[in-house]
């Protein structure tokens, strides 16, 4: 072991900090020396009493470096109850640490228990009786623990010494980050006593905020360990497909007898991934039984055993597990065709590849994928990138000129390999998470004062945004006869109402995030279709859908309906951005300078090439250099090159004006107006910006997350606002940009 001492040297190495029975497993294991990451985060636990933010690419032994040390630390600990909480998104996850951590553990005498609803339950029932060690946790199963047995809770939860956080940058976005920094503090407050922090992810883009995540009231105490080995080589390449100008349904059969672009991607995955263990990113379920149906066909005209599998949320977990189980065995070739359930860090060992079909739309996921592929030394990582672009027809207009897809494609790229990473967005979870939360705390503690309540939950943390004032009104709406989520007694006692017991007595009520909803579209009448919807959209609000552009002209935001009517606007673009997950401004930013630029790309294929030459061409040849706005027939193009939540803003302020608007992962589409009115709007927002609260009553869908049908309209408009009052502050500048025509 090159970390320890030469013979006869007084100086101690990290390594020599490790228990006994520790630095003997990694001898057994063959290491030939600790890993960076690992011999720093030694120090960072072991030297210091204060949190450790630990941050390495995947399979950069993350784990081991926050266990062994973790575990030196609590190995001769006798006090009851368990010394080390570590909590991950995943129950597969939590089974896959389970192995990793059990053996070592074992020699320690440390004893470790999974507790979720899957884990079994005669271990369970033994932590219960005598707990100490380590227990691997779900947020929602401490949810249930706190509610359900709170007596447990203390006496298993109580005297904590460590809190190892896994995949911390899943933590930091959405109603599950908020959920568990709150029941991080319900932890801290069963005794008093905080346990230290240590956070473990892969794709931080900003260690600061993760470190203000982790210690809100004490950031700059926050220990960042992180990797500086090398990233594995990269082999690259992206493949550009067409679809036919009429393919509406780019997922579904071929068009009249001709293949669409997915028959052909299909094909090259099965000539380039069969034979050996890859993962293959699809997007939607429906994408990934599409490909998955048409790789099974190809397998079974070829006479040879199938490889590929889908995986995703709507199977079963046993077929889930099967493929996970096929892959880490490694014994048979598999490919695993999955939305983004494979994304997070659940062990199916080292991959040969990674392919994506569709350009990328967070850098972040991209990074998270890719660290799937080349995790074993002097293996390169790979990764395919399939795009799909319109052949172009004599109607095509200039957004599918501008080949977009290949373009995005060639940013993420870019931005990818610069190590950027999106940082977390504002949040709009914050009321869904404080109504969840206060039910819950009144559940454990069987009632309670406001002002006790308000103190536990928004004191500090994630949840402090939510002001008093707001925490008020929100105790009042859940109080009203109607909602009867709780009621007050005579001393001032706040208790569960008739419907707060009700809710809190299902299981369900232990996760916090809302399953994905699909919004369906009616049109006089006769339903459309359904659709997910990530970007808020308004009455006047344009949709894109089959092939065809429809008005909205009622929300209802409980049902999840859009009543719509044929907009006469002309043919649409390729993509529709509507429920896509959002782009960051570095994105398409990037975007516009791959424009601007003269390079080709080595990665690109002959079509990708091709068609990002001619892109370039387009660009020049409409002027796009110095100007903003866009002509396609009775539509214009306002190319704000900023990212979805801007430009969603944007759109808001002119409909506020009277104009029909789409957003663009680039800008705005503005229907039937020529740039000129448009720049007479832009230069009166340039002068006289609306304020953030009056673009907010433009915004029909605020009920997204899973508690907010219980929470009042006004409350969810005005936190729309507030997580969207930096963009309000940009609109000003970006509107006299865009009427000037600078880049």
């Amino acid at each position: 072991m090159t970390n320890s001492p030469p013979s006869g040297s007084d100086t101690l190495t990290n390594f020599d900090r490790l228990h006994p029975e520790i630095r003997r497993w990694i001898w057994e294991q063959k290491w030939e020396e600790l890993r960076d990451v690992q011999d720093r985060a030694i120090s960072a636990v072991l030297g210091a009493d204060g949190d450790v933010l630990i941050a390495a690419a995947t399979a950069a032994g993350k784990t081991e470096a926050a266990f062994l040390p973790v575990l030196t630390a609590v190995a001769n600990r006798k006090e009851r109850g368990f010394s080390v909480l570590y909590v991950s998104p995943l129950k597969a996850l939590i089974n896959d640490q389970f192995r990793r951590l059990d053996q070592l553990c074992e020699r320690l005498e440390i004893e470790t228990v999974r507790w979720h609803g899957d884990a079994p339950q005669s271990a369970k029932d033994r932590a219960r009786k005598s707990p100490r060690g380590a227990i691997l946790i779900t947020p929602e199963s401490i949810e249930a623990m706190l509610i359900r047995r709170p007596g447990d809770a203390i006496k298993m939860l109580g005297t904590l010494d460590f809190i190892v956080i896994d995949e911390l940058h899943a933590f930091m976005k959405g109603p599950r980050g908020l959920h568990l920094s709150s029941l991080l503090r319900r932890l801290d407050a069963l005794t008093g006593k905080r346990a230290r922090r240590v956070g473990l992810s892969a794709t931080i883009g900003d260690l600061k905020k993760a470190a203000a995540w982790m210690n809100p009231e004490q950031p700059e105490t926050v220990s960042i360990v992180e990797s500086a080995s090398d990233s594995p080589e990269l082999r690259l390449q992206i493949r550009a497909y067409s679809d036919p100008v009429d393919a509406d349904d780019t997922d579904g059969l071929e068009v009249d007898g001709r293949p669409i672009a997915l028959d052909y991607i299909a094909d090259d995955i099965f000539k380039n991934l069969r034979g050996s263990n890859n993962l293959l990113f699809a997007g939607s379920r429906r994408r990934v039984e599409a490909v998955a149906d048409r790789l099974r066909t190809r397998s079974e005209k070829a006479d040879v055993p199938n490889e590929f599998f889908p995986h995703h949320g709507s199977l079963s977990k046993e077929l889930r597990e099967e493929l996970e189980a096929r892959l880490k065995k490694a014994e048979l070739p598999t490919t695993g065709v999955a939305t983004t359930t494979l994304e997070l860090g659940i062990d199916i060992g080292s991959v040969t590849s990674v392919a994506q079909i569709g350009a990328p739309r967070s850098i972040a996921s991209l990074r998270q994928r890719l660290g799937r592929s080349g995790r074993r030394k002097g293996i390169p990582a790979i990764l395919r990138i399939y795009v799909r672009e319109r052949n172009l027809g004599l109607d095509s207009g200039p957004l599918d000129q501008l080949r977009l897809e290949v373009v995005r494609a060639v940013a993420a790229v870019r931005l990818m390999i610069e190590k950027f990473v999106e940082p977390p967005i504002a949040e709009t979870a914050v009321a869904t998470v404080v109504l969840h939360q206060t039910l819950s705390l009144i559940t454990q503690l069987g009632g309670a004062r406001a002002d006790l309540l308000y103190a536990r939950l928004c004191g500090a943390g994630s949840l402090s945004a939510f002001s008093k004032s707001d925490y008020i009104a929100l105790l009042r709406a859940m109080a009203l006869p109607e909602v009867a989520l709780i009621e007050q007694a005579p001393d001032g006692t706040i208790m569960l109402g008739e419907q707060g017991e009700r809710l809190t007595a299902g299981r369900d009520f232990y996760a916090i995030f809302a399953t994905d909803q699909e919004w369906k579209l009616v049109a006089s009448g006769r339903t459309l279709g359904t659709i997910p919807i990530s970007n808020p959209v308004g009455v006047g609000g344009i949709v894109s859908f089959a092939g065809q552009r429809w008005k909205i002209t009622t929300v209802d935001d409980p049902a999840k309906v859009l009543e719509v009517v044929r907009h006469a606007s002309g043919k649409i673009p390729k993509f529709d951005s509507l429920g896509n997950e959002p782009v960051h401004d570095r994105l398409t930013v990037m975007m516009r300078s791959v424009l601007v630029a003269d390079d080709v790309p080595s990665y690109l294929d002959a079509q990708a090439a091709e068609y990002l030459f001619s892109a370039r061409e387009t660009f020049q040849e409409l002027g796009l250099d110095d100007a903003s706005f866009l002509v396609d027939g009775r539509d214009t193009h306002v190319l704000t090159w900023t990212g979805t939540e801007m430009n969603s803003v944007l759109a808001f302020a002119l409909s506020a004006a009277g104009l029909d608007c789409e957003v663009l992962d680039i800008g705005v589409t503005v229907m039937e107006t020529p740039p000129d009115t448009i720049a007479t709007f832009l230069e009166q927002i340039a002068q006289a910006p609306p304020a953030i609260e009056d673009i907010a009553e433009f915004v029909e869908n605020l009920r997204t997350e899973k508690f907010d049908e219980l929470i009042p309209e006004e409350m969810l408009r005005r936190l729309w606002a507030n997580a969207h009052r930096e963009e309000a502050a940009k609109l000003a500048s970006v509107a006299r940009r865009l009427v000037s025509g600078a880049p």
